[in-house]
């Protein structure tokens, strides 16, 4: 094609864009580059046009389920086009004209240097993820193209009111009557299984459009990548395919596990060679006849597929397992398509059908456009699972293995993040530090994940640290204030050199601010001294062995906010019986409604009611309340510590 021009080079099939004209029903959105946009695109051009049907606007007249239905495909087709190939966020716009009623459906990307994929310029299955998107859209819409601006590329299409199928001009019928040698020849194909055929052909006419779009609704979001093995196998059986089955490979077996296609005989097709103990997964097989699965399991468990030097997609043949299905299954074909994301393999899907001399290349491009979106969808889940692995070990990491035992002292502890994934912004600890002292911490990070997991990785050794080197309590706050409020500046530093020109607001590093309430027991005769301090956290309540409920702090400034804040101490005993509660915001601010727990005094009502019962009692009994106040679940982290002197 050459340079693109700075300002617009138009490329189309038909014609030229249609040109905007203001006051239509339009819609605009941006998506980002993942593998859910084309799902969450799919449903809000469904919605927006149900309301624009229902709205009487002009034009809206022409708006028919057949319509709505094939803009809901084109829309699948053209994000997914963007979101493979280019990768950036994506910018879907939808407008009705008002005149002839046609939609006009525009998808834009900012990868301007790579041109939209469509299987008609490349060869057939030896790019590794080019789609028949396009062909599918140039089939419903009529007229499309493809329009570059400077840093962008616009893929558009617009869709008649009219069925083009059903329209009888000659065009239309020359296109009917090539459809209908198409399905004669795949009719010829699929023999001896007559009436079999003719479904399969009405099907891959016009149901295959929108089954690929429901298979991206259904795949889309799940984060177990064996679940997506199970639902690729009930998308394919007995639709496309008799049986099929899905092996699954980490990325270290994908690259070294196996030999390599010249080692194998037949160079490059499919052997039971592969080094023990290193091939791939059978993580799913699926048959039309339930009772036939176990032993098709078997005899695929002796043939798992090689992994190729190249990552093409498209099929190759693999080995049929006449001896597994019975009598009736001793002939049939059998094709294998690898699982390729992001240039990574992921693993094969193997599709067979019995009393079949070959799959027609409407079944097999069909099934190689669902491969491209079952390994999407298990590049999605296994990136999850990494990111919930890591953040796991991370939580591990930023919280005391256990707590610390103290003479004379019964302790109690709820801890619920409210994200299961991630990093929690609440943590505790309970040690001792020496000298017949223990220090107990609860804090509450703004924010969560990562950023809350910095401060958190640098708050909790620093206070164990500071305790055991004998200082108070406020020292301690003082100095782990300075610190957090130093940690910061030095952070923005560093990002300002590494930052070409300006930080916009919001994007640089943020202050990290930390409430904490942090104590101090030194038990002796008769009782428990405590000296503690809280830094912009919910007060601690003490409830005496009598009932009576009063805070046990007074309030003072977040830590990380203030320069030159002092922070000071009270100290008061622990009589037997006595009770200290922590609790962070996700207690005292816990919702329903308008309402809040602490509310009127709600968290000391509620600790009051608790009068004669133990540590773990009282803690059971505030959060089992803190959950029954709303019926919706938790919003925020819910972390609370219970002490009692013995």
């Amino acid at each position: 094609m050459g340079a693109i021009p700075a300002q617009r080079e138009t490329v189309t099939r038909a014609c030229g864009a249609p040109a905007h004209e203001p006051g239509r029903p339009e819609t605009h959105t941006t998506l980002p580059g993942s593998p859910l946009s084309p799902g969450s695109a799919r449903t809000l051009v469904r919605s927006t046009l149900t309301e624009w049907a229902a709205s009487g606007l002009p034009g809206t007249e022409h708006l028919t389920e057949r319509l709505v239905d094939d803009a809901v495909v084109a829309v699948s087709e053209l994000v997914t086009n963007a979101v493979v190939h280019a990768g950036t966020d994506v910018e879907l716009t939808c407008r009705l004209e008002e005149d002839t009623g046609a939609l006009v459906v525009e998808v834009l990307d900012h990868h301007p240097s790579r041109a939209p994929r469509d299987a008609e310029i490349e060869a057939p299955y030896e790019t590794p993820e080019y789609g028949r998107g396009l062909r599918l859209v140039s089939r419903l819409a009529e007229s499309w193209g493809v329009t570059y601006r400077t840093g962008a590329k616009i893929v558009w299409a617009r869709l008649p009111a009219e069925d083009p199928i059903a329209a009888r001009d000659d065009i239309e019928a020359y296109a009917e009557e090539r459809a209908l040698e198409r399905g004669l020849r795949v009719a010829e194909i699929l023999a001896p299984e007559p009436q079999r055929a003719e479904r399969d052909r009405d099907w891959l006419n016009r149901g295959a459009l929108s089954f690929l779009a429901e298979a991206s609704d259904l795949l889309a979001g799940q984060l177990d990548e064996n679940l997506v093995a199970a639902l690729a196998g009930q998308l394919i059986v007995p639709r496309l395919a008799d049986w099929c089955a899905v092996w699954l490979e980490d990325e270290m077996a994908g690259r070294w596990g196996y030999p390599r296609s010249g080692d194998a005989e037949g160079g490059g097709g499919w052997t039971a060679d592969a080094v023990a103990g290193t091939g791939p997964r059978l993580a799913r097989v699926w048959h039309g006849s339930e009772n036939l699965i176990e032993e098709l399991r078997r005899a695929l468990e002796k043939e798992p597929p090689l992994s190729p030097d190249n990552h093409r997609t498209g099929p190759v043949p693999y080995p049929w397992p006449g001896e597994a299905l019975g009598a009736r299954g001793v002939r049939g074909t059998a094709l294998a398509y690898r699982l390729i994301a992001g240039g990574r393999p992921l693993g094969t899907l193997v599709i067979g059908r019995a009393d079949l001399m070959r799959f027609p290349d409407e079944v097999t491009g069909l099934v190689e456009d669902l491969s491209r979106r079952v390994a999407l969808a298990i590049g999605a889940a296994r990136q999850y699972a990494r990111q919930a692995t890591i953040s796991r070990v991370l939580q591990r990491g930023l919280l005391p293995g256990a707590v610390a035992e103290i003479p004379g002292v019964a302790s109690a502890l709820v801890y619920e993040p409210c994200d299961k994934g991630g990093p929690s912004g609440d943590f505790y600890d309970l040690f001792p530090a020496g000298d017949g002292r223990w220090c107990f911490a609860i804090g509450d990070v703004q924010g969560k994940g990562p950023e809350a997991a910095v401060v958190i990785g640098i708050a909790r050794p620093w206070l164990r640290l500071l305790a055991r080197e004998g200082y108070r309590v406020a020292d301690v706050l003082d100095r782990l204030n300075q610190l957090l409020l130093d940690d910061a500046t030095e952070a923005a530093d560093a990002a300002a050199r590494a930052l070409v020109g300006p930080v916009p607001p919001g994007d640089g590093p943020q202050t990290r601010f930390l409430s904490l309430l942090y104590g101090e027991l030194a038990p002796f005769d008769g009782g428990i001294r405590c000296t503690l301090a809280s830094a912009g956290h919910p007060l601690p309540l003490l409830l005496g062995a009598g009932g009576e409920v009063h805070t046990a702090a007074h309030p003072q400034t977040l830590l990380g906010v203030v320069e030159d804040a002092t922070y000071t101490s009270e100290t008061f005993e622990l009589r037997s019986g006595d009770t200290l509660l922590c609790v962070t915001d996700g207690v005292t601010e816990r919702r329903s409604g308008s309402r809040q727990f602490d509310d009127g005094d709600g968290l000391a009502t509620a600790l009051a009611g608790c009068t004669g019962l133990n540590a773990q009692l009282i803690a059971e009994r505030i959060r089992r309340l803190v959950h029954e106040f709303s019926g919706r679940p938790p919003e925020d982290d819910l972390a609370l510590l219970v002490l009692q002197a013995e």
